[in-house]
């Protein structure tokens, strides 16, 4: 769980600091699909932050993030799909490819701190023990 948590707080770091490269984001769209501005690359980077930070503590830390930021997520997924398919939810650029791609995360992460009893990854070598 705390490798999980580091490395989604690798990929949120990535995310947020790709979102102020402006070669990145054509028409404010990251890598060409995903609405970004200042404010949604911030909250990406304190995710993040969050998750890494995490992820040094105990497994049961480790989880915890990931209840926590997939009922955020979960919140936002409704949000943004009660608010259409494009424009502003409290500060952050949002469009169609961002409600789905959240709703995509917010059941990994529900998926991940509610459901999953393995404490570590799997390996190469097979499946992780029970």
């Amino acid at each position: 769980m705390k490798r999980l948590a580091q490395i989604v707080g690798v990929v949120f770091l990535i995310a947020g600091i790709a979102g102020f490269i402006p070669a990145l984001c054509p028409n404010g769209l990251l890598l060409g699909a995903f609405a970004v501005n200042g404010m949604h690359n911030i909250v990406h980077i304190l995710s993040g932050i969050l998750a890494l930070a995490m992820s040094f503590g105990t497994e049961a830390l480790a989880r915890t993030y990931f209840r926590i930021v997939g009922v955020v997520y979960a919140l936002v997924t409704v949000l943004g799909f009660v608010a259409g398919g494009g424009g502003m939810l409290m500060g952050i650029a949002m469009n169609m490819a961002d409600n789905f791609l959240h709703l995509a995360f917010a059941v990994f992460f529900l998926w991940a701190g509610f459901l999953w009893r393995s404490g570590r990854l799997p390996t190469r070598g097979g499946p992780a023990p029970a």
